[in-house]
């Protein structure tokens, strides 16, 4: 076999590889990427809640914020009483009981009230895909974006050369598509994860001292529920380009770094997967 054939035929394999790989990707990995990215209601709905948040639903960890409520009551009543002898100067008992009214209220609602968040917030980006729908009468979506990109940079086993420009910002796509899907997984389980410290985020409010707490609690989530209102005027903006290869790639790599500009804007937690995966690799070889 001559050097030239050989090289077509290592050239031919790796293109089939490839072509097999983007295939089975674009087929079986995007399923659940507008589910974990357009968050709602509907994230409290589960096994997982129902199991960590109590038996009837959404009261145990509201129960035991309770308990810590009761026990910074007790502490306040011996701070007061100690203070009769010492001359401290403490919070007055009237507005202690009236701050104590307040914040059991909104503990005990905090479940509901972070579910009216949700809705509030998933209607905003809702109605954002519903006008792009009937703007530019596409899918506002992420499984109608990668339609796109398939019909864009559509490729079979005979006709994909990955080592062309088309084959290489088809494995830019495919990568970042993949980086999109682990980012707003994680971005889902951080929901989940904040949501469950929502009757102790209320409780830090309780005192000057930790009411840093709920700063950084409703900073940090707000930041990562407001990305979702990005996603569809992102999916818009590609959409209403004309077909071009280049401002697809561009445009899946917005969608892959707009948390760090929304981060920048108004402070929060990053979820860039890769960003944060390469942090742990470097922490794991000092």
């Amino acid at each position: 076999m001559e050097q030239s054939e050989i090289v077509n035929l290592i050239i031919e394999t790796i293109n089939t590889i490839f072509s097999n790989i983007f295939s089975s990707i674009d087929n079986n990995l995007y399923g659940n990427l507008d589910k974990v990215a357009f968050i709602n209601a509907d994230i409290l709905s589960n096994s997982f809640f129902e199991k960590i948040l109590g038996s009837n639903g959404k009261n145990g960890f509201i129960y035991l914020t309770d308990a810590m409520l009761l026990g910074i009551s007790i502490y306040y009543c011996l701070r007061l009483f100690y203070s009769h002898y010492s001359e401290a100067n403490i919070e007055k008992p009237y507005q202690f009981l009236f701050k104590l009214l307040v914040f059991t209220i909104f503990i005990n609602f905090s479940y509901f009230i972070i579910e009216q968040v949700l809705n509030l917030n998933y209607l905003i980006s809702s109605s954002i895909q519903e006008i792009g729908n009937n703007t530019l009468n596409q899918d506002i979506s992420f499984a109608g974006l990668i339609s796109k990109l398939n019909s864009t940079l559509s490729f079979n086993e005979s006709t994909l050369d990955i080592f062309s420009l088309d084959g290489i910002l088809k494995s830019f796509t495919s990568v970042g598509l993949i980086n999109l899907l682990f980012t707003y997984s994680l971005r889902y389980v951080l929901v989940q994860v904040l949501i469950l410290f929502c009757p102790f985020a209320f409780l830090s409010l309780i005192n000057s001292s930790t009411s840093w707490i709920f700063r950084s609690w409703s900073r940090s989530l707000f930041s990562i529920l407001i990305l979702q209102s990005f996603f569809p005027l992102i999916i818009m903006v590609i959409f209403s380009v004309p077909d071009n290869n280049i401002l697809l790639v561009s445009g899946i790599y917005l969608l892959t770094k707009i948390n760090n500009y929304v981060k920048e804007i108004f402070g929060g937690i990053s979820i860039d997967f890769s960003g944060n995966f390469n942090n742990m690799m470097s922490i794991l070889k000092k």
